[in-house]
């Protein structure tokens, strides 16, 4: 019994190992076949990502773009209007905020050179306006009575030696007067005052001290009974018949900016008001927070209109010469293009790349692809493009018209119904019809339909196109199913012919029902 047992076990051993390597082998067959087909598809995979560096431009995504023919009648239904490329001086505006200053070349300090008490302030207050010569304090100081005193003691010496026999006594008595004329001088004493100590002979106790200069007295230190040292700064003074502006600029404009541009300047306080002024300065430096620089600039001020601490708006005039330039609505922005409608004459546009400049104002400045005295589409530009990638995409099956006018008749007829009608997103029939000019059924051509979605590039939205072939259904009709990805307005085109011989085209426009 034993026996058995062990021997019916050996013989399912055997068994199970003989499956096991049957199995194996099997799985090392198949994974072997699965790579040798992953490999290839792999490699291919992998080959544009290997050519996609540097020097190599990648897949476009923009959707061609073809010639238009279009009538007078279609131009004036969609309005379209017609602008002209023109050559003429520029001047590009940079506009910025700013704030008032005070013109430093126009503040003036007022101090004295010699050590004394204020006694009397007439100029008492901040913000007050003076004149030059307006007196301001006086002060009283021991040390300048002792120099006028000098003075006019050397005066009565001069009068005593006059006429003394020796030439040498009187010069040495002369020149004693003038050395304290000349301290007197110095320690800013005013030349009236001299010349009043000179002709009263009396000492006057008391100093005015006056304004050097016409302004507002923007700081003031003089106080009655202060006591008041040489390089005491008493007053301040701003003279804003001149005032500066300081201008925050991105640095990305700095390089249309020089001394001497033209600025212009308003402010809400003056409603309908301009102040001009020039570019002073501009300050060798960038804001690492604001990516701006400071531009200082100078206006002249009479009405003394422009205070300091005033926030105003500011236009810079930047002269760029002249320029090439075209209306900014007549430039189509596809994302990776820039692209102009040039119109040809007879409604013929053709579409041209161009290469743009800076947008000055509400136009552009052409840098490349244009010439002065063109005329170009400046308005419905979207419309266009979509008549545009329409026949871009028929002339993948028939070529574009070479001329505005197409001359000949067309050797059959055609007619297009579609199933659901509108159609839809998702599947939808399309049902071709085509007949000779007597009514007869044509049969044996090959019909293809190309259904085009231009694209919004202001929205981000790429164009789509799908074509189809449509298959013989009898009687000359063909009929295919096509898939639409998206809602919108769908431009169809439909092309038949029998070989490279077209028989005939038709275009229209759907509007299919769902999503984008």
């Amino acid at each position: 019994m034993k026996t058995n047992y062990r021997m019916a076990f050996f013989v399912a051993l055997a068994i199970n190992l003989l499956l096991l390597g049957g199995g194996g082998a099997l799985w090392w067959r198949s994974h072997s076949a699965a790579v040798s087909r992953i490999a290839p598809a792999a490699t291919a995979a992998s080959a544009p990502r290997a050519s996609a560096g540097v020097g190599s431009s990648g897949p476009s995504h923009e959707s061609p773009l073809a010639p238009v023919p279009i009538s007078s009648q279609q131009l004036q239904r969609i309005g379209v209007r017609i602008g002209e490329v023109r050559r003429k001086s520029v001047s590009d505006v940079i506009r910025t905020t700013g704030s008032v200053a005070v013109d430093e070349r126009g503040l003036a300090y007022v101090q004295v050179r010699f050590a004394g008490y204020i006694q009397k302030v007439f100029v008492d207050s901040t913000y007050q306006y003076v004149r030059r010569g307006q007196p301001l304090f006086t002060i009283y100081s021991p040390e300048l009575l002792s120099t006028e005193r000098e003075y006019l003691l050397a005066r009565e010496s001069q009068r005593r030696l006059a006429r003394s026999p020796d030439p040498a006594v009187a010069r040495d008595a002369a020149s004693l007067v003038q050395a304290a004329a000349e301290r007197l001088a110095l320690w800013g004493v005013p030349r009236r005052e001299i010349e009043r100590l000179r002709a009263t002979g009396r000492i006057r106790r008391d100093l005015v001290i006056d304004s050097p200069v016409t302004g507002y007295v923007t700081q003031r230190e003089a106080l009655p009974n202060a006591y008041a040292e040489p390089g005491t700064r008493l007053y301040t003074v701003a003279n804003l018949s001149t005032i500066w502006v300081f201008a925050h600029v991105f640095q990305n404009d700095l390089g249309r900016l020089k001394i001497g541009d033209r600025a212009r300047l308003t402010v809400n306080t003056y409603p309908g008001r301009r102040f001009t002024g020039r570019v002073d300065f501009i300050y060798p430096e960038i804001d690492p927070a604001t990516r701006t620089a400071r531009v200082r600039l100078r206006f002249v001020n009479p009405t003394l209109k422009l205070v300091p601490g005033m926030f105003v708006n500011v236009s810079l005039e930047a002269p760029m010469g002249e320029q090439v330039v075209i209306p900014a609505s007549g430039v189509l922005q596809t994302g990776t293009r820039q692209i102009v409608f040039v119109d040809r004459g007879d409604g013929y546009l053709e579409p041209r790349d161009v290469q743009l400049g800076a947008e000055v104002g509400d136009e552009y400045i052409v840098l490349k692809g244009l010439k002065p005295g063109e005329r170009i589409v400046t308005s419905a530009n979207f419309l266009i493009d979509s008549q545009s990638q329409l026949q871009a995409a028929l002339s993948a099956f028939a070529p574009p018209p070479a001329a505005p006018r197409t001359a000949g008749a067309p050797q059959a007829r055609l007619a297009v119904a579609l199933q659901p009608n509108p159609p839809r997103v998702g599947r939808n029939l399309i049902r071709v019809t085509l007949t000779d000019p007597k009514g007869g059924p044509v049969n044996g051509a090959q019909v293809s339909a190309t259904f085009a979605l231009p694209g919004m590039p202001a929205m981000g939205m790429a164009g789509k196109q799908v074509s189809v072939q449509l298959s013989p259904a009898g009687n000359g009709a063909y009929q295919g199913s096509v898939t639409l990805t998206g809602g919108g307005t769908w431009q169809v085109a439909v092309v038949a012919r029998r070989g490279s011989q077209v028989l005939a085209t038709h275009q229209l426009s759907v509007d299919a029902a769902g999503g984008l």
